[in-house]
């Protein structure tokens, strides 16, 4: 009796284990991933931190470049970790945020509105058809 209960505890802890070790998958925001098409149509530029900080890295290529806002940085930080920024006419932001929070941004308006009005004419000239 003794064994069928450590085989039996031996299976529940197993399968708990299992359970941690699985992943539960990521919600994805609407409104970040509607953020992240937006910044498709942007201009990247992709530069290297070198000595500076990843934002000092950005500000100096922007400074020496001139780079007119709305744009893209990708700053690689190391081998493995690569930083986004968002040049604004406000200034320099993540990446992250801009893409949760475009809607804030006049110069991603200006690129939003154009697709918005396509979705509203396809549907006008279906509706029209019907």
């Amino acid at each position: 009796m003794t064994t069928d209960f450590v085989a039996i505890t031996t299976v529940y802890s197993l399968k708990q284990e299992d359970n941690r070790l699985a992943r539960r998958r990521k919600r994805k925001s609407r409104r970040r991933q509607e953020g992240r098409r937006i910044l498709e149509h942007i201009p990247q530029y992709s530069i290297e931190s070198g000595e500076d900080k990843p934002v000092t890295a950005a500000r100096k290529f922007i400074q020496a470049e001139g780079i007119v806002p709305p744009a893209l940085l990708l700053v690689k930080r190391n081998e493995h970790t690569t930083d986004r920024y968002f040049w604004a006419e406000k200034g320099l932001f993540g990446a992250q945020y801009v893409e949760e929070n475009h809607f804030l941004f006049p110069s991603l308006r200006t690129l939003e509105s154009p697709t918005a009005q396509e979705t509203v004419a396809t549907v006008a000239v279906a509706v029209a058809s019907n």
